[in-house]
């Protein structure tokens, strides 16, 4: 299997998250299943018939972060420096409406990027990996043909 790249912060969440699920919503969820229990005709119980389903996205979830954490190789953005690589912090600027950006490329489990952590398996950094402060990348997003100069990498 192919180790999963992702930074300290990610597999923390991620660890965080399991934690959660198995300690506290899985507990809750088996109670409400016996409590539904007790209300009869499973058939025609509809607080069963949810709860279950909950149980299945809940043992799902799990058996997904299980996989995920096994397989992580936790990287450390600040060993790093030199051009744009995973866990780089790349500040850039749109070369037709002068707006100045700024992500963390991370892996893909962590990745937001409304809190400015993009894929490294997106276009923008499949484009910006392996490029210098000064470069200019081209990039086909589903929004169209982008132009951005690179003006900062910061390993943190």
């Amino acid at each position: 299997m192919e180790k999963i790249p992702m930074t300290r912060t990610g597999f923390d969440k991620l660890n965080a998250e399991l934690k959660q699920l198995k300690s506290v919503e899985r507990p809750a969820i088996i109670k409400a299943i016996a409590e539904a229990r007790e209300h009869g005709d499973l058939s025609e119980n509809a607080e069963y018939h949810s709860a279950r389903e909950k149980q299945s996205f809940i043992e799902g979830r799990i058996k997904e972060l299980e996989g995920v954490i096994g397989l992580a190789e936790v990287i450390d953005p600040k060993s790093l420096s030199g051009s744009v690589k995973f866990g780089a912090t790349v500040k850039v600027v749109d070369e037709d409406t002068d707006e100045e950006k700024t992500w963390q490329i991370v892996g893909e489990h962590e990745a937001n990027i409304e809190a400015g952590l993009l894929n490294i398996k997106s276009p923008i950094a499949r484009a910006l990996i392996g490029k210098d402060e000064g470069d200019s990348v081209e990039v086909r997003t589903p929004g169209g043909e982008r132009s951005y100069e690179i003006l900062e990498i910061v390993y943190k």
